[in-house]
């Protein structure tokens, strides 16, 4: 747990140059920060209220992003006596129809993550039903409104944001004034939803859910964010006018409403990703290369093409004052950037490395230029898959191999109707076929699905030059759900990879840096890493056993020019090879399970298309010209 004074921390206050912000906004360094402080508010809010003999009602959410305040409310009640016994919530919303002990009914996440282990009076818990006949839906609605009226109304209600912009389920389209109901859900937070649905079109239609209105009458609101895939509608809701298309946007208007945010939720606001532009600010190396990229890029110059001029008509005056001539700032950046370009013999060789690949296939989408490279100079390559990947993977592609071994079994000896391996294979295809949407699989059909992509990671890295005793598959416990809605991280996740550590001894390490991936997989495993490294580091103290971290990125975004440590150059055929070796994730292909809501292309081509615009950024800030890059951050730690 964070201390009060690590999680009290946050950059910027609420009004430090946000004038383009129309909510106050805190930011903290890490989500565990963020969820802490909001956390320690209610338990004070909880203990002020019962101090005076007074009940306090809070409103409630699902999802990802308050699983940690819940967490650590649990532990304030467990370790610190943490009473709530005079709590009363009411949860915002569930899907419709679903029954309250399927596994996406918000019912069941609510009692699982929470209700279950703290004393909230079972009376005093309030969440629409998703089980009810629709004819009596309306007068639900209006008996769930009056329930908070009769308690006094909600003190204060915590809430995430879709990607859509809605609080609660209220989409695209819903006004300040609207009431508990039942709503039509969007298209982007279904295909949001699909993951935990096995599939777009298991998810429900529809939700019941708090108005908007019934949210602004709470005489507290908390929004709470984090991951750079919500930084968009984040500065949206937060920068622009009200409106209806944004529903989060209409707590501008709110008396006493706060947007918690982490820094990569942050990063897209003005005051954060140009605070140039909203005032002075204290010119670091760093933000002097960043705003000089910025610069060239919205004038449409190379870096060495800019002019002092340029800096003075684009709120760069601070930064041209500081250097008295800004040519030289300009060949500075240019060099900084130009040093940061590696070529085969800049890279690691014949040194130990292992790469951590969250999935069976985000090696190659990912690194595969670096890892081709990596092979090249005869290093001692250890692939280390963490999850089996197994939800990932269609039923008609198992389906499809059952058939494959059902035919072949004459060739091996097993082509008997009553051979036990028959048996077996038949059994599971009637498993199979007899399992409801969004059912979990059984243990032997989740099996085949690991072998599946087991296969497939094996023969994307053959590509490389690689073979099978350089793949390891940790098939790490805390994803072994059979659902894409994991456990926590624990102990004995990060032995597994502090085994990994200690067996190899690497030199180099790779780490998926791209916490946003929409089913939190990556942020997961890249947690995992870092208390193993942290347990690594105490048992082996000579600093020279500490191996250096490479983070990559995959397939939802790629590093910024400014915080790239290298950029690697890929030549055509390097870009092919890596493209190659992604088609051997043939589940995968064509049709991804999970491909996220925004981006309908498949994953080779947003590897390509992310490692062509790479290249392209640098041609245009006046560096050598590449058919394509990737892009890492290095370091010692995490």
């Amino acid at each position: 747990m964070p201390s009060v004074s690590e999680a009290s921390s946050y950059q910027g206050s609420a009004t430090h140059g946000s004038q383009f912000e129309r909510i106050p906004v805190l930011i903290f360094e890490k989500p565990s920060h963020l969820s802490y402080q909001v956390a320690r508010h209610i338990a004070t809010l909880i203990e002020e209220r019962k101090a005076a003999g007074r009940d306090v009602v809070l409103g409630l959410p699902t999802g990802s992003t308050p699983i940690g305040v819940y967490q650590h409310l649990i532990k304030m009640h467990q370790n610190e006596g943490l009473d709530f016994s005079n709590v009363i919530t009411f949860n915002l919303d569930e899907y419709y129809p679903m029954q309250p002990d399927s596994l996406q009914s918000y019912h069941r996440f609510m009692h699982e993550n929470f209700f279950d282990h703290v004393n909230i009076p079972k009376a005093n818990i309030h969440i629409p039903p998703g089980n009810i006949d629709r004819s009596q839906i309306d007068d639900y609605c209006y008996r769930y409104e009056q329930s908070i009226q009769k308690v006094g109304g909600i003190d204060l209600i915590l809430l995430g944001i879709g990607r859509s912009g809605h609080i609660g389920f209220n989409e695209p389209g819903s006004d300040s004034s609207t009431r508990t109901r039942l709503i039509i859900l969007d298209e982007i937070t279904r295909k949001d939803a699909a993951s935990d649905f096995f599939g777009d079109e298991n998810v429900p239609r529809e939700a019941v859910t708090m108005g908007v209105g019934t949210i602004l009458d709470a005489r507290e609101v908390i929004l709470m964010s984090t991951g750079e895939h919500k930084a968009p509608i984040i500065k949206v809701a937060v920068e622009d006018e009200p409106s209806n298309e944004v529903s989060a946007s209409f707590l501008q208007d709110h008396r006493d409403a706060t947007i918690y945010l982490d820094a990569a939720s942050a990063g897209e606001l003005t005051r954060i990703k140009t605070p140039w532009v909203v005032g002075p600010v204290e010119w670091t190396e760093d933000l002097s290369i960043r705003a000089v990229i910025w610069l060239a890029e919205k004038v449409g110059k190379a870096i060495l093409k800019l002019e002092e001029a340029d800096f003075h008509r684009h709120h760069l005056h601070g930064l041209a004052y500081l250097h008295s001539d800004t040519d030289q700032l300009c060949k500075f950046v240019f060099e900084n950037l130009r040093r940061r370009i590696s070529y085969l013999e800049d890279l690691p060789s014949k040194q130990k490395v292992v790469l951590f690949s969250p999935h069976p296939d985000d090696d190659v989408i990912s690194m595969g230029g670096m890892l081709n490279s990596l092979v090249a100079n005869d290093n001692d390559v250890i692939v280390s898959y963490m999850t089996n990947g197994s939800v990932a993977v269609f039923d008609s592609d198992v389906r499809r191999y059952l058939r494959f071994m059902q035919m072949a079994g004459d060739m091996f000896g097993a082509g008997k109707s009553d051979d036990v391996l028959q048996k077996q294979l038949n059994g599971m295809g009637c498993t199979m076929s007899e399992k409801s949407p969004g059912e979990v699989d059984s243990d032997e059909v989740q099996q085949v699905k690991a072998y599946i992509r087991y296969s497939e990671a094996i023969a994307g890295i053959e590509v490389m030059g690689l073979n099978s005793s350089h793949a390891r598959f940790m098939d790490m416990p805390f994803y072994k759900t059979g659902t894409v809605r994991k456990q926590p991280i624990g102990d004995a996740d990060v032995e597994l990879v502090l085994s990994m550590l200690e067996d190899n001894m690497p030199d180099h390490i790779f780490v998926a840096g791209d916490l946003s991936d929409p089913h939190g997989t990556h942020r997961m495993c890249y947690s995992a890493i870092q208390k193993a490294l942290e347990r690594f580091k105490e048992r082996h103290p000579n600093t020279d056993d500490h191996p250096m971290v490479w983070l990559y990125r995959g397939a939802w975004q790629e590093w910024e020019i400014d915080v790239a440590d290298v950029f690697l150059p890929m030549s055509i055929s390097d870009l092919d090879r890596k493209i190659e070796a992604i088609f051997k994730h043939e589940s995968q292909k064509d049709r991804a399970m999970y491909p996220g809501a925004y981006d309908h292309r498949e994953f080779w081509e947003r590897a390509r298309d992310r490692n062509m615009d790479t290249a392209v950024r640098l041609n245009s800030l006046g560096l050598p010209e590449f058919h394509a890059a990737e892009a890492y951050v290095c370091g010692k730690g995490l």
